[in-house]
């Protein structure tokens, strides 16, 4: 009987050793706290990959990145909302890249949260492209800061899976859609 291949992405994968696997799919481990979210969205992946490779963009969709300023073709620096109302920051490398597939990277020396990870970009057929995402980081404090980050809605497990959503209706639809009331909101109720 042929041996049945598991492409599902890493971290939802139903074979043994997830993390020690996914650490080597990651290219450079940085982190010892995985994460790993899937999304298919209906648009193509050159489309898609294109839209995320700008780090600029990012912002527009992951609610808890401040900015990404691009340093050179393959270092950019992070600016990330933390619990308290604080932030953190790093500086981070392109390890992988492939047209329209995969985007890997890790953070330098020095990063006040150690991450790495990847996004990959995979045909879907009609329904587009699924879209994986798999971070290893180091939560500042250890696990009494993975804790803390959990109760602000800070910690990474939560805002992968509300990125991609948002990714997903950007992509989609061109705009994100929200409960949330805006400040012009309230002033339009006003008038």
């Amino acid at each position: 009987m042929p041996k049945l291949k598991d492409d599902a992405p890493i971290t939802t994968s139903k074979r043994g050793g997830k993390v020690d696997a996914a650490t080597a799919e990651l290219v450079e481990a940085r982190g010892d706290s995985l994460v790993g979210r899937s999304v298919t969205i209906n648009r193509p992946s050159a489309e898609l990959f294109a839209y995320w490779r700008d780090f600029a963009n990012l912002p527009s969709f992951m609610e808890n990145v401040v900015r990404v300023e691009r340093l050179d073709d393959r270092r950019s620096h992070w600016v990330v909302k933390a619990p308290a109302g604080k932030t953190v920051e790093w500086d981070a490398a392109i390890t992988e890249e492939r047209e329209g597939e995969t985007i890997a990277w890790a953070s330098e020396e020095g990063a006040d949260v150690p991450n790495s990870g990847r996004v990959d970009f995979r045909h879907a057929g009609a329904r587009g492209t699924v879209v994986s995402v798999a971070i290893l980081y180091d939560p500042p404090a250890g696990l009494i800061g993975k804790v803390v980050a959990k109760l602000f809605q800070r910690e990474p497990a939560i805002q992968a899976r509300r990125d991609l959503r948002r990714f997903k209706q950007l992509m989609e639809t061109g705009e994100i859609a929200t409960a949330a009331r805006t400040r012009r909101d309230l002033e339009e109720e006003k008038n």
